[in-house]
């Protein structure tokens, strides 16, 4: 049986309040190509479906979308868990009924050891789901003196592998940070002071982990625990990842091999990058740039000011979203040059922005006239 694991699509997501919305839309589809293409028997979503708990109406629309193209149009059966970006109840509005559609949302605990089974021709596989929950709730829902995320999460997994059916292939779905993984910028920390990783190996005995939270694609401990990653680039610490889907081919002999596992690679409609350099030669770069859509940091090492930088800029780089300018902080000076460079004063300053805007000095007339406009408004502000 194949299966399409993927995670963190956080639909309705802005970044640097730029909607993502038509750029998640485009990679959607290619994974419904491959899906297609790749014939997928069971599609597996592992939480952070939108951004946050009250999406926006669109967000909604898209998703609905979605899956009605994967479960009713391509009869492919659909498994997702809520992530900690999910509002889990109203994510999971409807479950029951859904599922005769192919549709099934395991967002509540209530039910975590209770197996959902999908048979696919003569194949069946058996999942489990274990959506975004704190030590809190594990501790107040089932009784049990749990108190920590790895605790808590430990024992939920042990509750289900203690009756784990090992003669059939086991799949397990969870949304959490699994120690010593890769994180990124993007993503909401679980917890406040960061005691929110949890172990891999009480999830080593399933056939296949499909997680969630991260958004760098990568496994923990054994290949077959492993984060699908997001869909799209969601912050510039993302910008050397490569996002897509994770395909898992999983045999039904009766000695099982491990997991047939690949990587397949979306096109973003917008890549997201970082250019660094002077303010120059970044600008002439960019006359030629064939990708001038992409979602740019820029960091100019220039030492002196320029005028109007982000305007200029953004006249050939349209999506210029943030920029930094690491040399007029003083980076290869001392601190007690950088301490001076504070103390200069109001005319100082004037002085270098008339110069930059000008290209040229002032006159003797004109650093007169601005010192007389600079002790005026000394004057007033000591009168007020």
């Amino acid at each position: 049986m194949r299966l399409l694991h993927t995670s963190d699509w956080h639909l309705g997501r802005q970044f640097h309040n730029v909607s993502l919305l038509e750029d998640q839309r485009y990679v959607l589809e290619q994974l419904i190509t491959v899906v297609r293409e790749q014939q997928v028997d069971v599609v597996v979503i592992a939480g952070d479906i939108y951004d946050r708990s009250v999406p926006p109406a669109d967000a909604v629309s898209l998703l609905n979308a979605i899956l009605r193209t994967l479960c009713i149009d391509m009869n492919v059966p659909v498994v997702m868990i809520s992530g900690n970006h999910d509002g889990a109840e109203r994510l999971g509005f409807g479950a029951d009924l859904l599922q005769a559609s192919g549709l099934y949302i395991l967002s509540h605990l209530d039910n975590f050891k209770k197996p959902l089974d999908l048979t696919v021709g003569q194949e069946q596989l058996r999942f489990y789901g274990i959506p975004y929950c704190s030590p809190e709730e594990v501790r107040y829902r089932f009784d049990t003196d749990v108190q920590t995320f790895d605790e808590a999460h430990s024992w939920l997994v042990t509750q289900i592998t203690d009756t784990l059916d090992t003669s059939k292939r086991n799949i397990l779905l969870s949304h959490c940070f699994v120690s010593g993984s890769e994180a990124s910028e993007s993503e909401r920390p679980l917890s406040i002071g960061g005691a929110d990783s949890v172990a891999w190996e009480p999830m080593r005995v399933f056939d296949y982990v499909a997680l969630g939270h991260l958004h760098a694609p990568q496994y923990r401990g054994e290949q077959h625990i492993r984060y699908s990653g997001s869909l799209l680039k969601y912050s510039f610490s993302e910008v050397t990842q490569q996002k897509g889907v994770t395909l898992v081919d999983i045999d039904d002999g009766l000695a099982p091999m491990p997991p047939v596992i690949e990587k397949i690679h979306l096109q973003p409609r917008r890549d997201m990058r970082i250019i660094e350099g002077a303010f120059a030669h970044i600008l002439e770069q960019a006359k030629t740039d064939e990708n001038s859509e992409d979602y740019l940091l820029i960091r100019l090492t220039d030492t002196t000011a320029i005028l109007d930088a982000v305007g200029k800029l953004r006249y050939f780089y349209p999506n210029l979203l943030h920029l930094e300018k690491p040399g007029m902080a003083g980076a290869n000076q001392s601190a007690e040059l950088a301490r001076e460079q504070l103390k200069r004063s109001e005319l100082d300053m004037f002085a270098d922005f008339f110069n930059q805007s000008h290209n040229q000095p002032m006159t003797d007339e004109q650093t007169q006239a601005i010192t007389e406009i600079i002790k005026a408004i000394h004057r007033s502000e000591a009168r007020q």
